[in-house]
């Protein structure tokens, strides 16, 4: 399978162009994880970091759970990988952690997260607040921020994908 990454058109209405965005970083970390094995997938970027693609993948599940069914829809939905004893644990891999399973927990979180934000307007402000800060958002707010954490990410990707195979690429 070949990641087709598309980014919006130059003139598309505000949401069109969030969106867009959005799907074009999701698009961008699934091409730097495609063709790998699950030992690569794990190879960790430098030591003592923890840094894989599949925790980047597995990280990103959770914060698309986080942001749009716990914060925005105010939906009882726990984490996924990490808890309050590992509050990392999306990077700790086991022996049990496959790729098959960590992408398709991300891709289920990111149609869990469209279904979700098509009830909502920009400006809507979240059902829900921040588990940790008791702050509400709008839905704007919530598109930016998503946008910027997987664009930090994906810079993630870009060296450690480079450290494992060589492979580089905008």
């Amino acid at each position: 399978m070949t990641t087709e990454r598309r980014e919006p058109a130059n003139t598309a209405d505000e949401r069109t162009m969030l969106e867009g965005w959005l799907d074009y970083h999701r698009q961008t970390l699934a091409w730097k994880c495609e063709g790998l094995s699950d030992a690569q997938l794990r190879t960790a970027s430098v030591e003592p970091s923890e840094l894989t693609l599949m925790g980047l993948v597995r990280h990103m599940a959770d914060v698309e759970r986080s942001w749009f069914r716990r914060v925005l829809a105010d939906e009882d939905a726990g984490p996924i990988h990490y808890s309050d004893e590992d509050p990392d644990g999306e990077f700790h891999l086991t022996v049990a952690d496959t790729w098959d399973e960590a992408s398709a927990t991300w891709e289920a979180e990111i149609e869990a997260a469209r279904r979700i934000a098509a009830r909502f307007g920009l400006d809507d402000i979240t059902e829900g607040k921040h588990r940790r800060t008791g702050e509400r958002y709008n839905l704007r707010w919530i598109y930016t921020h998503m946008i910027e954490e997987y664009a930090r990410h994906n810079g993630h990707a870009d060296l450690i994908r480079e450290r494992v195979d060589g492979a580089i690429g905008d």
